[in-house]
């Protein structure tokens, strides 16, 4: 009998991690980090991505996600964004994230000292071509070495509500 109660939980436990495993990434196209170097985020080094796009028609959002540590010195945080489609076109962007609020509380998700904000970067955009974007990450802060980023990432997921 207690054999059978244990390969019994076993099953139950597995469909469940399997389940939860899927729900998760279901509308996840594209999801990766790049690690930034421990003694700082130099000025001239680029976090490059490369998303392999087959799919058109789809409405997709797309996010960056920072990981910092709390040393990190700022409440904000400006990115540098170029973007490379199939073609050759290049296209460039900013943007400034909020890292923590007014009163130095990190906004970010984790325990410990890292914390992780993804932001929503486009919202129910189209790619126009099939093919490889590249995109290149560089920060705009006035620190030629910027302290306390662990990680920049980004994600691509099929948008939700589609209007």
């Amino acid at each position: 009998m207690v054999v059978k109660r244990k390969v019994k939980h076993n099953w139950l436990g597995m469909a469940l991690v399997s389940l939860l495993a899927v729900s998760c990434t279901g509308n996840e196209v594209f999801f990766h980090y790049r690690p930034v170097d421990v003694g700082g985020w130099n000025k001239d080094s680029l976090c490059v991505f490369d998303i392999p796009v087959n799919d058109t028609a789809s409405a997709y959002d797309m996010y960056v996600n920072v990981r910092n540590r709390s040393e990190y010195p700022y409440q904000n945080l400006w990115l540098f964004m170029q973007e490379m489609l199939p073609d050759s076109t290049i296209r460039t962007d900013s943007i400034e994230l909020y890292l923590a609020d007014q009163r130095g509380k990190w906004l970010g998700a984790g325990v410990g000292a890292v914390k992780e904000m993804p932001v929503l970067y486009r919202r129910n955009f189209h790619f126009h071509q099939k093919g490889t974007y590249h995109y290149r990450i560089g920060h705009g802060m006035r620190d030629s070495l910027l302290k306390g980023v662990n990680d920049i990432g980004m994600k691509v997921e099929k948008a939700r509500d589609v209007k």
